[in-house]
C-alpha cells in the first residue's frame, strides 16, 4: 500500500483542491408560469416539462 514519504505542505494541498468547490446550478425561466427551475427538471411550481404537462399538481387549500 502506499505510503507517503513527506507531508505535503499547506499550499500544495490547498492549490490541488482550487477547483473542489460547489458549483450552483444553473436556472431557467418556466415558460408556462414564469418561475424559476433547474434545466432538465420540471417545473415544481406548474408540473410542466418543455410545454407539456409532466406531473399533476394538486391545489393546496388554505
Amino acid at each position: 500500500m502506499a505510503h507517503p514519504k513527506r507531508r505535503q505542505s499547506k499550499t500544495r494541498t490547498r492549490k490541488r483542491r482550487t477547483h473542489d468547490n460547489a458549483v450552483a446550478p444553473t436556472l431557467a425561466v418556466c415558460p408556462n408560469c414564469g418561475a424559476y427551475y433547474v434545466y432538465h427538471h420540471v417545473c415544481p411550481t406548474c408540473g410542466y416539462y418543455r410545454g407539456k404537462v409532466a406531473v399533476v399538481k394538486e391545489e393546496v387549500a388554505e
